[in-house]
């Protein structure tokens, strides 16, 4: 079935592609399987509220994507995606899920009925978070992103050398503290829930090896993709919208241009550490197998 998927678009050197459609129709057509999933799916907060951003108060409704459901249809929800990203994750393969309290411990809970193991709950602490305008509760500042690998029993892929660098050559924790996104990432537009480079780039070079295979189904604009090919690592992206599929799209024509990717280094503080900064964009790297499509 994979003969009727037409890629929207897939770069020269076949190491990002983006299908535009829905992940739960998408998945189930096509047997190729993944080094490492990361997955930001709707947290359902769209219904009228408003936050504080670059100096406004603005609406929080990302989209018809992101309106509120009941616990029970929101469970159900998690439990499809999730199930069927396990069907497409190699068996030492590893799973990232980012959410807030809204969400995150429903989809722990999924994630243990359907057999997945838990190796840790990262604490993304941002340090530029918008302000609390109601002054009636402590201002939200962080993230969580669930890190899970396919199978109890098989041992995943941890590059713990190479986090103890990035980090003063003392072990990582999982409180990370990270910026949210920066104007330097908005030269094509902003998704709504985009996620920062920096964050995208450590979750990579933490669990997967050059030239491996990464999926997001819900890419947005591809934050994920944009991150695995500066890490030399390969990329599919599955999104609904086809303004965040161009989005995606235009994005990654920057990389052709060399002044961007270095442009790009100099912001990520992880590329700093010497042995990443050889890693990205490698033109060395064996891309071997392509995805059937």
């Amino acid at each position: 079935m994979a003969s009727d998927i037409t890629p929207y678009y897939k770069s020269s050197d076949r190491a990002f592609t983006i299908l535009n459609g829905d992940c739960f129709e998408l998945l189930p057509k096509f047997d190729f399987m993944f080094d490492m999933i990361f997955a930001d799916p709707p947290y359902f907060l769209s219904n009228g509220g408003i936050s504080y951003q670059a100096g406004k108060i603005v609406c929080v409704d990302k989209g018809a994507w992101d309106k509120g459901k009941s616990q029970d249809d929101i469970t159900h929800f998690n439990e499809q995606w999730l199930s069927l990203c396990r069907s497409k994750l190699k068996d030492n393969g590893t799973i990232w899920i980012s959410g807030t309290y809204h969400n995150i411990f429903t989809i722990a809970t999924s994630l243990t009925a359907l057999g997945y193991k838990i190796l840790n709950v990262i604490t993304w602490s941002k340090t530029n978070p918008p302000p609390n305008i109601s002054r009636r509760y402590f201002t939200h500042s962080t993230e969580f992103i669930i890190w899970a690998r396919k199978l109890p029993k098989v041992p995943h892929r941890y590059n713990y050398n190479l986090m103890r660098a990035i980090n003063g050559n003392k072990q990582m924790t999982d409180v990370w503290r990270m910026p949210a996104i920066g104007r330097w990432e908005k030269s094509c537009g902003k998704h709504p829930t985009q996620k920062p480079l920096t964050l995208l780039s450590r979750i990579i070079l933490a669990s997967t090896e050059p030239g491996d295979w990464i999926l997001d189904p819900f890419s947005g604009a591809s934050t994920t993709g944009i991150a695995a090919n500066l890490c030399g690592r390969r990329f599919l992206g599955i999104e609904q919208d086809t303004q965040y599929a161009e989005m995606s799209r235009l994005r990654r024509l920057e990389l052709d241009n060399t002044d961007r990717i270095q442009y790009y280094k100099n912001h990520i503080p992880d590329f700093k550490h010497t042995d990443i900064s050889q890693l990205v964009c490698e033109s060395s790297v064996d891309y071997g197998s392509d995805i059937p499509f």
